[in-house]
């Protein structure tokens, strides 16, 4: 049963969503606040009771399809009104199938942003966005996915465009822009003691250190204490009220704080998580407190990181559970970087190797295959090897990468192919429509760069912090940190963010992009896999004889370049 009254903001949104006098409305919301219900109440009140053309635009065609097989479906089926308005996609009816449905007086299509075809046929009158900040900034070659969603509405006078979203970066996010040319309305809850009216900030949750248990938020007014029961009172008793002009489009912003589905316990928890390293703080920010995240500086100073170089003994660290690799592949050669990775993803540059020769010839790949074999003993007397490998075949050399994978696909030797673009995933899932018919990865590098740089600036050891040997070449910190830096660029007048070289060589930052491709397909959770480490040192040790397997340093013959060893 529906109660807007449980989270009494959402009650100013679909007001607005449904007022006539209001065309434009944009949502900058954070996680658990109840924005895909809020979504589901407009269809559900424009299929019954002001019957309209509804568009509902998701940032792939999958997330539309899981949409209306997970939670409109559901709807349709539950709620009595609805029931038996749409039929079922079952019922070989060809107006009515997954993602196109009709109803007595009306449709509603469910397309993905990345679809030029299906934000470009019909005429629609409602038009429903949900996270545009996860939309590509063109859909195919079409442009903008937002202005084609618009321009479908363009022939009805009662039109009604709905954007929703959490934001992203700073400057190259669509909510954020929204919202900053609506009149920014802001939600305002009274304090029960003193009846003062303010906005529910972060800097107001106070807890006792490292007890998230004791969570509470502190009236900025008179510094009573809410507990998470005073908190849902406040929310109940709230509104709504602009902070700027009305121009025609409703802006509305409201973060976790505000959710009666999360306490503030659980948030501490979470932001405690997420402060370790920059990139989960990025995500906590945008995902729970529904604001944009503006980076420090957006190149890394080389000399910098190599100044944290280190010593490394003739074994391994440890704290390193698993090993991948990363390869890039050149006309001349191919580079690949062994990684070393503990908990919390911090990692250790274990290893350079530059392979010189045809990549189209078999002692090449047979050079190649040997490091990728290499044997790593740590300290405490375990051996390790890499457990998966990415290696770039965009290249003028596909068919060799092809060649040599598909016969190594069981020790998780994978070819990949890097795409850029702020929306993709880190790893999106393989396919093999290729001519090699292997599994072949596709990698967000953009996000994995920009991680990368985040973790680059890391100061302490711990959570994200890089290691690297001393005896690593200036050259190869230059092509890691200083070879590329992150740009704003405008496309079709959207801003968006992209690298761009700034030396020729930027193999090295090629190489860790690739072994962080090679984790995340392994999908180990390194901090599960570091607490059986630890209770497994701990158990008591029998008399059982000392491991005599030979120690094998991880430092081998060559170097970076074979030139400056």
């Amino acid at each position: 049963m529906w109660h807007t009254s449980r989270a009494e903001y959402q009650r100013g949104i679909m007001d607005a969503i449904s007022d006539p006098n209001i065309r434009d409305v944009c949502v900058m919301a954070g996680a658990q606040v109840g924005k895909t219900e809020m979504l589901l109440n407009c269809i559900g009140y424009y299929i019954h009771h002001n019957a309209s053309p509804i568009l509902v635009v998701q940032p792939t065609l999958d997330m539309a399809q899981s949409f209306s097989k997970d939670r409109l479906a559901p709807m349709l089926r539950d709620t009595p009104s609805l029931r038996g308005k749409v039929k079922d996609p079952r019922s070989r009816d060809a107006n009515n199938t997954t993602t196109h449905k009709v109803f007595p007086g009306g449709h509603i299509s469910m397309v993905g942003s990345n679809s030029a075809a299906g934000l470009a046929s019909r005429p629609i009158r409602v038009v429903l966005c949900d996270e545009v900040d996860r939309y590509p900034a063109s859909a195919g070659s079409e442009g903008d996915p937002i202005q084609l969603a618009r321009k479908r509405s363009a022939t009805f006078w009662n039109r009604k465009i709905v954007l929703v979203s959490t934001p992203t970066n700073k400057g190259a996010s669509r909510i954020e822009a929204a919202f900053e040319e609506s009149d920014k309305r802001q939600f305002f809850v009274p304090c029960e003691d003193c009846g003062h009216e303010q906005t529910l900030k972060w800097s107001h949750v106070r807890w006792d250190k490292d007890q998230p248990e004791t969570a509470h938020y502190v009236c900025e007014e008179c510094g009573s204490i809410w507990n998470d029961a005073m908190r849902y009172r406040a929310v109940r008793n709230g509104h709504w009220q602009a902070t700027e002009e009305f121009k025609g489009v409703a802006g509305f912003h409201i973060n976790g704080i505000y959710s009666p589905w999360t306490p503030l316990a659980d948030a501490v928890r979470d932001f405690l998580s997420a402060k370790k390293m920059a990139e989960t703080l990025r995500v906590w920010t945008n995902v729970y407190l529904a604001e944009s995240w503006e980076d420090q500086g957006e190149r890394i100073d080389d000399y910098a990181v190599a100044e944290r170089a280190e010593e490394f003994g003739d074994r391994i660290d440890k704290r390193i559970l698993v090993i991948t690799c990363g390869a890039d592949v050149q006309d001349d050669r191919v580079e690949i970087e062994t990684v070393g990775w503990g908990r919390d993803e911090e990692s250790w540059s274990l290893d350079y190797r530059t392979v010189y020769g045809d990549p189209s010839s078999p002692q090449l790949w047979q050079d190649v295959d040997n490091i990728l074999m290499s044997k790593y003993e740590t300290e405490d007397g375990r051996i390790l090897q890499p457990r998966a490998t990415c290696i770039d075949s965009g290249g003028h050399y596909t068919k060799a990468v092809y060649d040599f994978v598909r016969p190594r696909e069981g020790r998780r030797i994978f070819a990949i192919k890097g795409m850029a673009g702020e929306s993709r995933p880190i790893v999106s899932r393989p396919t093999r429509n290729n001519i090699g018919k292997i599994r072949l990865f596709t990698l967000g590098v953009d996000n994995i760069k920009e991680l990368i740089f985040s973790r680059l600036k890391i100061q302490s050891e711990g959570a994200g912090y890089c290691h690297f040997p001393a005896d690593r070449p200036d050259e190869y910190f230059k092509q890691l940190a200083s070879s590329e830096k992150i740009v704003t660029k405008f496309s079709k007048g959207f801003p968006r963010r992209e690298f761009v070289k700034t030396r020729t060589r930027n193999e090295a930052l090629d190489c860790r992009v690739y072994a962080i491709g090679a984790l995340a397909i392994l999908n180990t959770n390194l901090n599960t896999l570091a607490d059986r480490q630890a209770h497994a040192a701990e158990k008591p040790k029998d008399n059982a004889p000392i491991n005599q397997q030979p120690r094998r340093a991880y430092r081998k013959p060559g170097g970076f370049v074979n030139g400056w060893r």
